[in-house]
């Protein structure tokens, strides 16, 4: 449920209501705006204690929640959220272009595409150094190696740098050298990996599992927000369908759908979504249009030779052509795409 604070609430009455959601057996989170404070109060909500709350004195309402995720809903938030990550802003209008090839490969394959998405108007650079095959025999990832390449190539271009972590015991590592993290599909519903990320206070970009709902998707980054993290970023990649001439079938409607529900930001990943580097351009203009907050992509300056996902990977001439399609249809709906180094 939520607390609705009235605006002339004093400062020693909002304290005392956070005592008593305490002393009631419920979690607090505080939620501070310019003309109120609200408290949402996570627990059972039948409880009859739950009544006590309209009586503490600066309690204007007392208002219940249904959704079973409550920190990620509009009623807790009703304004959309904005995430740091580094500089670049995402969400509230500012949108995140991030892209860079699958994995991290060497370090001049990492300056090389890093320097084409960075001229083509990137703001975030990705770059996988732990990654999650289908097979054991496949590329897993430098390791830590990989991630200190991805620092020292994000420093080098002035991008924040996003890197998957696929493990608890990963976590506190990648956080030294990784601006975002990253938890994929498979590990949306790792919720042991998404307390620990939520117990960070680094920018996590939880991507939508491959059968899972847009409700389950919510409920996973419930986990990480009860844990403290607010700067959640969701990100739409497809799920599994029968149609079988992409990767996966991509949900455009999830972005609408979230955005009525949460006030987290999403992005779209069209690369992993169809597969396709001929789809990727259409799909990155129709998720801006359907209010996407960014859009991630794979780069590649030589797919053929790229050690994860390079029949998917655009080539810098492509990801260029698509970026100034972006940029004009960005300005059209009145966002545009925020430059790495300012605020």
């Amino acid at each position: 449920m939520i607390l609705v604070l009235r605006p002339d609430a004093t400062l020693a009455q909002i304290e005392h209501a956070i005592e008593r959601v305490k002393e009631l057996g419920f979690t607090p989170h505080v939620s501070r705006g310019q003309s109120r404070t609200i408290i949402g109060v996570i627990g059972d909500e039948t409880k009859p204690e739950a009544e006590n709350f309209k009586a503490t004195p600066g309690v204007e309402q007392v208002l219940p929640i249904l959704k079973p995720f409550k920190l990620a809903s509009r009623e807790f938030h009703s304004d959309d959220s904005v995430v740091f990550v580094g500089k670049v802003r995402i969400g509230g209008g500012s949108l995140a272009m991030i892209a860079g090839p699958c994995a991290v490969e060497s370090y001049e394959v990492m300056d090389t595409v890093a320097k084409y998405v960075k001229a083509g108007g990137a703001n975030i650079l990705r770059g996988g150094a732990f990654k999650p095959r289908t097979s054991p025999y496949s590329f897993q990832g430098m390791g830590e190696d990989g991630l200190k390449i991805l620092k020292d190539i994000g420093q080098k271009y002035d991008m924040p740098v996003v890197t998957e972590v696929m493990d608890t015991r990963q976590v506190e590592l990648v956080c030294k050298y990784a601006d975002m993290l990253q938890l994929g599909a498979r590990n949306m519903q790792n919720f042991d990996l998404l307390k620990e990320c939520g117990r960070t206070r680094t920018p996590v970009l939880l991507k939508r599992g491959m059968s899972a709902t847009v409700k389950d998707l919510l409920m996973s980054a419930e986990y990480i927000l009860a844990e403290g993290n607010k700067s959640v970023v969701l990100c739409e990649r497809g799920v599994r369908s029968f149609e079988d001439s992409t990767r996966n079938m991509l949900d455009m409607s999830a972005v609408p759908n979230v955005k009525g529900q949460s006030h987290l930001p999403i992005i779209v990943d069209p690369s992993h979504a169809t597969g396709r580097p001929d789809l990727i351009p259409s799909m990155a203009r129709a998720s801006v249009a359907a209010g996407a907050d960014g859009v991630h992509v794979e780069v590649h300056h030589c797919p053929e030779k790229a050690l994860s996902d390079g029949p998917q990977a655009l080539l810098p001439h492509q990801f260029l052509d698509m970026m100034g399609d972006l940029r004009r249809l960005a300005t059209a709906v009145g966002r545009e795409f925020a430059e790495p180094g300012r605020a």
